[in-house]
């Protein structure tokens, strides 16, 4: 093996000397640099936007909802309690849901309005996070908190009074009742750069309760967070058996899951294409050693002759190939790595630069994300390695075939 190692050394010394060799060596090393780092990069990015999802957008939606089917649900105060001592649940909070219209000034909206319990709420929800103005727990009861989109698109601030038309939800049969019209003023806004923005309107349960006539205990719905987002279509179900209600079960995977689907899809996406940048490059080192071969004909030929075994020569072009493959992971890796770490101030610089962020509006962030895995880096650098000795063992192999009596003789 030091042989072998020795040889390497040497054959790469004088590769670099070499100039059509030197540049085809130098550009399949670049190619997995290259490879390494954009795949670090991207999957560190694919990371990031999966911990958004989980952290920003999955902490403002209900995990899972119990939607009554055809009346209200009762007693909710106990049920509250029923869910919360299930297993995986952290918290439960009650409310009441109705599509509506957002009414100001002439302009008309679609909203969905929901009645909540404040103090319930900020367990079950961060939406307090991004609300300007008031808290949810500071709600009077003839206020409200609306998406920043929505009041965008009304025309309206803080302090404005609006009307909700509401369609009465005890009977939503009948299309020809006259719409329920609360009066509020706007306390708060949210903006959290997601669906919440553009629908969303908070009021006090009871603000609901008293327009639909129900009683103190009874609400449309409830919902839970768990400690296991990924749990909820498994979970939701067998939580839900403890209520003794007819209710429908929403979980997040049926209104959010397709983000996260496409998520999944691009990880893999980013695998396949930067994969086969890094099999390119490795074809490039075949060819680069395949070159070399045939120059060090004679210098092989004089190593059979000393004595020099077949597994000898064939590990000295395999490590030649090996050691560059592992000094060009090192470099992608590092440079991957420094890349992800700052991508963030980079999209910002780049979004400055042309005067316009391409996420604004598009996804539930308006920033370029990232969160380096270690095992990525690991399993990237592991592939990378692995293609590489498959692709040096061949030309490695033929070079051990030379017949030292044939190149000598001519």
């Amino acid at each position: 093996m030091s042989l072998s190692l020795l040889l390497a050394q040497r054959f790469r010394k004088s590769q670099r000397n070499s100039g059509f060799m030197g540049f085809m060596a130098r550009s399949s090393s670049l190619g997995i640099i290259l490879g390494v780092a954009v795949l670090i990069l991207a999957l560190s990015v694919v990371n990031g936007f999966q911990q958004q999802l989980v952290e920003r957008l999955l902490a403002l939606v209900p995990h899972v909802e119990y939607v009554a089917a055809d009346r209200p649900i009762e007693q909710w105060p106990q049920k509250q309690q029923r869910l919360e001592r299930q297993e995986n649940v952290v918290a439960a909070a009650p409310f009441i849901a109705v599509n509506a219209m957002a009414q100001y000034r002439g302009k008309l909206e679609a909203a969905q309005v929901r009645g909540i319990v404040p103090e319930l709420e900020t367990r079950v929800s961060i939406v307090d996070d991004f609300i300007s103005g008031k808290k949810l727990t500071e709600l009077g009861a003839n206020e409200v908190i609306i998406g920043a989109e929505l009041a965008k698109a009304l025309g309206l601030e803080r302090g404005d009074s609006l009307t909700l038309l509401m369609t009465d939800i005890n009977n939503p049969s009948d299309g020809l009742s006259a719409p329920i019209r609360l009066n509020v003023q706007v306390a708060g806004l949210i903006q959290s750069h997601g669906p919440l923005d553009k629908l969303q309107v908070y009021l006090p349960l009871v603000a609901l309760q008293q327009a639909f006539a129900f009683t103190e205990d009874q609400v449309t719905g409830l919902r839970i967070t768990l400690d296991d987002v990924f749990s909820a279509q498994s979970e939701a179900m067998r939580i839900g058996r403890s209520l003794d209600d007819y209710v429908y079960v929403n979980s997040w995977v049926r209104t959010q899951g397709g983000l996260y689907q496409d998520i999944q899809m691009v990880r893999t996406i980013v695998y396949l294409s930067v994969f086969l940048i890094i099999a390119v490059a490795s074809f490039n080192i075949i060819s680069s050693l395949f070159m070399e071969v045939k120059e060090k004909q004679s210098a092989i030929a004089i190593l059979r002759t000393m004595g020099a075994s077949d597994v000898i020569i064939m590990l000295a072009f395999m490590l030649q190939g090996v050691v560059s493959a592992v000094i060009a992971t090192l470099i992608g890796a590092l440079v991957g790595v420094l890349l992800a770490l700052n991508i963030t101030d980079i999209f910002v610089l780049w979004s400055d630069f042309i005067g316009e962020n391409k996420l604004a509006g598009v996804y539930f962030i308006d920033f370029l994300p990232a969160q380096i895995h270690w095992q990525d880096i690991a399993l990237v650098a592991a592939i990378t390695l692995v293609i590489t000795v498959l692709a040096s063992i061949y030309p490695a192999w033929q070079a051990a075939k030379i017949d030292p009596a044939k190149v000598l003789g001519n």
